[in-house]
């Protein structure tokens, strides 16, 4: 079972692709010109040292159906452009769809992006677009990433509306973040457009494209962190006003006027957020813009995401209330049920006659009788069996009791309830030395079931490959008798499966795990585990060890994988 190392890599863009500072050179699209539906193949844009190396080696040619390492079906081709291709494919192996870059190993970019996707991957980021692979064989060069079929790119957001403000806070706050953290590992991205972020049914943003874009495309910068400041920028102020912050039309968003310069948000469209506005003012200050207050401007994505979290919090707008619908009288409440017909009233229009009673008619009062003879009878018969069951009960009073006495202490014995075990402490075991997420081990025990510690994700599974397993060895304070375990997990599905073992300290030498005492041992594919011993075992640290993992999805940045997580551990003996 391999653990992942993944960070992103895009899916290429169907946008035209405008430079991110007034009077930049015109940038080509990356692939499909959105303004007139047609491949355009122009150079790459310059500025703020941004550099632009040329590409004449042909993309592959490559066909629908062609696998890669006997695994990536491609299915559709996305972009070609610059010597290279992107495509949609599936992963005959997970049997998920997924996004390759594909171009010749003698591309003179080959070896940039290689170096890019693998210097990403080691970000591991979730707020990243995942690279699952990248590989050189067959005189060919791909990177292999996630495709994410239920995320929306911010280009389609904006074609409809500007974003609430709640929601463009959350685009600025998670998007300068990540680019952040991003800097911070020496990364950059050089290509951050609307086309580039991604908008998840859960309402989480996600960046694709980091480093292997702008190495797709040649695209180097002086000024990296620069650069991407001023694009977050750019991306916030399209939010607000659903216009380019630059003379250019682009991403099927209008520019601003020619000739006037950068005009704040609130100059643009009424009823701006005042302060997103100032903020998407100060990142794009880098160009020469100036700030609509004496603000610092914001020169890298670390500054921004400070001057965000100091902004008073934007709260979610309040759900509407939808009044429930007049109450409508039925005909019945009107009163005109029964009623006879009035004086003068056609034939057509009377009201039939009302209807006896339930009950009142000589079928029904003989039906009624024959209920409470039934009735009668039967409570006759439950009180003689009731007599005849106590007087018989009576006879054999001494003899029982004589027996019950001597038979109590063991039915006591028998029937004894468990008693809960407290848990001192707990800790990692990782005999390979490479612990899954030990700081959260005290969650599992913590009595809060929203509350867990989980594992990484794997690429391989249920049965571990390359790990015998993981697990944590939890400490009783002193030696208790253990007859049951009972486990929350995380993740549902086929399949888990988990042994106690009685280890001998909270750090049980390496390879021991075959010398163990077994307490217990289940699999299960449910979230809920009980496991009983055959007889109480004497034990003071026990081990529950985990040796398959069911496949889960992404979720709470944990990327989709063999993986499992344990909110509550609870131990009865």
């Amino acid at each position: 079972m391999a653990e992942r190392s993944t960070a992103a890599v895009d899916v290429a863009d169907n946008s035209g692709d405008k430079p991110l500072a007034a009077g930049a050179a015109k940038a080509t699209a990356d692939g499909v010109d959105t303004q007139n539906g047609k491949t355009s193949d122009g150079p790459v844009p310059e500025k703020d040292g941004e550099r632009a190396n040329p590409a004449p080696a042909a993309a592959p040619e490559l066909h629908s159906g062609h696998k890669l390492a006997r695994r990536y079906r491609l299915e559709e081709c996305v972009t070609r452009l610059d010597g290279f291709s992107s495509w949609r494919a599936m992963d005959e192996k997970l049997r998920r769809a997924v996004g390759v870059h594909l171009l010749p190993a003698d591309h003179p970019r080959a070896r940039s992006v290689l170096a890019a996707a693998r210097s990403s991957a080691l970000l591991g980021d979730p707020r990243f677009v995942q690279v699952l692979d990248a590989v050189e064989e067959n005189d060919l060069v791909y990177v292999v990433h996630e495709w994410l079929p239920d995320a929306t790119e911010l280009t389609s957001v904006l074609a409809d509306n500007t974003l609430e403000p709640h929601e463009a806070y959350q685009l600025v706050s998670q998007v300068s973040q990540a680019m952040a953290a991003a800097h911070r590992e020496g990364l950059a991205h050089l290509r951050l457009t609307p086309s580039a972020i991604l908008r998840t049914s859960t309402g989480q943003y996600r960046i694709r494209g980091l480093a292997v874009n702008a190495a797709l495309r040649g695209i180097t910068s002086d000024t990296p962190q620069r650069a991407d400041t001023e694009a977050i920028g750019a991306l916030l102020y399209a939010s607000l006003t659903q216009r380019w912050p630059y003379e250019n039309d682009a991403y099927g968003l209008r520019g601003l006027p020619k000739g006037v310069g950068l005009l704040a948000p609130d100059q643009v469209r009424a009823g701006v957020h005042r302060g997103l506005g100032e903020l998407a003012m100060r990142a794009l200050a880098n160009d020469g813009a100036t700030a609509s207050r004496q603000e610092p401007a914001c020169t890298s994505p670390e500054e921004l995401a400070k001057a965000v979290a100091e902004m008073p919090r934007i709260r979610p707008p309040e759900p509407a209330f939808t009044a429930p619908p007049e109450y409508q009288h039925t005909t019945y409440q009107q009163g005109t049920y029964g009623r006879p017909a009035q004086v003068g009233m056609p034939s057509t229009q009377a009201v039939p006659s009302i209807p006896p009673p339930p009950l009142q008619s000589r079928t029904g009062r003989v039906l009624k009788w024959g209920v409470a003879a039934l009735l009668i009878v039967a409570l006759g018969l439950g009180s003689w069996q009731l007599a005849d069951s106590l007087l018989e009960h009576g006879k054999s009073g001494g003899g029982d009791n004589t027996q019950t006495q001597q038979q109590g202490p063991n039915d006591a014995a028998q029937k004894k309830e468990l008693a809960p075990l407290s848990i001192k402490s707990a800790k990692e075991y990782a005999p390979d030395g490479s612990p899954q997420n030990d700081a959260l081990v005290p969650k599992t025990y913590d009595g809060d079931a929203s509350t867990y510690w989980r594992t990484k994700s794997f690429d391989d599974g249920p049965e571990f490959k390359i790990k015998d397993g993981v697990g944590i060895v939890y400490d009783l304070g002193s030696e208790q008798e253990v007859s049951e375990a009972s486990i929350a997990l995380k993740y549902p599905g086929d399949h888990t499966t988990m042994t106690l073992y009685a280890a001998d300290s909270m750090h049980p030498s390496k390879g021991s795990i075959g010398s163990m005492k077994k307490i217990a041992t289940t699999t299960t594919k449910d979230t809920a585990v009980k496991m009983t011993a055959e007889k109480p075992v004497k034990v003071r640290y026990v081990l529950v060890w985990i040796t398959a993992m069911p496949y889960g999805e992404y979720a709470d940045f944990s990327k989709a994988g063999y993986k499992q997580g344990i909110s509550d551990v609870k131990f009865k003996g």
